[in-house]
């Protein structure tokens, strides 16, 4: 019952993921479409992220009331309207009607099933569960293309939204294991705290941060690194820097799928002490000043190994850090930092290689590296032994 259960949740990561590349993937064919720049695109994916923030925070509340097996079904149910709505959209003032559920489907979902799988599974399965995540993102941009060559940029949006109902249907007759699983564990979400309180926990504040660092640093290697060969490697074509955007993602599946075999032994902090390490290494060797593009190359992808295992592993940690009645409230907190992180940072950090040139992006990178371990080290210290009950 217990993996057949941890099926359904993978499942569910993967329809997390499934929406979140198509916009991306769509939308040199839909500005052409709606007669918008090609900025635009930038307004909508705020919106995204800003209802995915409103979410990510309400969902302590949610999951108290709704329980997250619940909450699953209503959020992919959400992200199927968002994404219906899109396919239909007929002018770019329609997307924005539709942005409300395609990202309030996305922020509660995510903190409610990291919360669940924190609390109840290992580490192992946690980055293994981050993998699924990225299965979804790499799927969505496969089903654009095959819209775009068969049909139009709307049926890649329908279709996704056809896949993403079959998700929803199978998560609906998973219930019984949701309700087997809670008859046989001592977790009960009604008695657990809120957004305000877990902001009280000593070591909470600063781990939040370290959180919005790391995602600032993953999120500016998503936008930038084909921008980065551009601007920063000579004789390279447009078409190898376009397929270089890949490196990042590559290296973090596999430092996730790595540590998914080595948590267990490790131990989160451990894991993200050495991920970190794997990580700044990497954005030395993107740091080289040499001709040859090879050795940043090189450097992307032991960049995001050195990523993997720091998100899951953050999220992991929030019962054991912090108690498991407050973990849901923490993991909420933690996702709106992410999303805040991600959303605003590749801009400042596109402003700043403007002004100074977009050389400085390993720098860049290895600021929030660097300040996201500080920031861990410092709530360690400062964590109540007592919490972990």
């Amino acid at each position: 019952m217990t993996a057949l259960l941890l099926a359904v949740i993978y499942l569910a990561f993967i329809s997390l993921g499934l929406p979140d590349s198509l916009l991306g993937s769509g939308w040199p064919t839909m500005q052409n479409d709606f007669g918008v720049p090609s900025s635009y695109a930038g307004y909508v994916s705020m919106s995204i992220s800003f209802m995915t923030i409103i979410s990510a925070l309400i969902a302590p509340v949610l999951i108290r009331r709704f329980k997250t097996h619940n909450i699953v079904v209503i959020s992919i149910l959400l992200t199927v309207l968002g994404l219906m709505g899109f396919s239909f959209a007929s002018s770019y003032a329609m997307l924005f009607l539709f942005v409300i559920p395609y990202g309030l489907g996305a922020g509660s979902v995510d903190s409610a099933l990291n919360n669940y799988v924190a609390k109840h599974y290992s580490s192992s399965v946690m980055n293994f569960l981050h993998c699924f995540y990225g299965v979804g993102a790499m799927i969505s941009p496969y089903i654009m293309s095959l819209a775009l060559s068969r049909a139009r940029w709307n049926e890649g949006y329908r279709w996704t939204a056809y896949i993403q109902s079959g998700i929803m249907l199978v998560c609906l007759l998973s219930f019984p294991l949701w309700k087997k699983n809670a008859e046989t564990s001592d977790d009960d979400e009604s008695d657990s705290t809120g957004i305000i309180s877990a902001l009280k926990i000593r070591g909470v504040i600063p781990t939040l941060i370290a959180f919005y660092a790391y995602c600032s640093g993953e999120a500016t290697c998503f936008l930038w690194t084909s921008s980065y060969f551009v601007g920063a490697k000579q004789g390279i074509s447009t078409e190898l820097a376009a397929a270089f955007g890949s490196l990042i993602f590559g290296g973090l599946m596999f430092g996730r799928l790595i540590s998914a075999f080595v948590s267990n032994k490790l131990g989160d902090r451990l894991l993200i002490r050495i991920g970190i390490a794997v990580e700044v290494f990497g954005t030395l060797l993107i740091f080289l000043p040499l001709k040859s593009y090879i050795p940043a190359a090189v450097g992307f992808v032991i960049t995001g190994i050195g990523m993997g295992p720091v998100y899951p592993a953050i999220q992991h940690m929030a019962p054991e850090n912090f108690g498991r009645k407050n973990s849901a409230a923490v993991i909420g907190l933690q996702m709106a930092s992410a999303y805040i992180g991600s959303t605003f940072m590749p801009m400042v950090f596109g402003l700043l290689q403007q002004a100074l040139g977009i050389a400085i992006m390993p720098i860049y990178l290895a600021f929030f590296a660097l300040l996201s371990i500080s920031l861990l080290e410092f709530a360690y210290k400062r964590i109540p032994s007592h919490t972990t009950v």
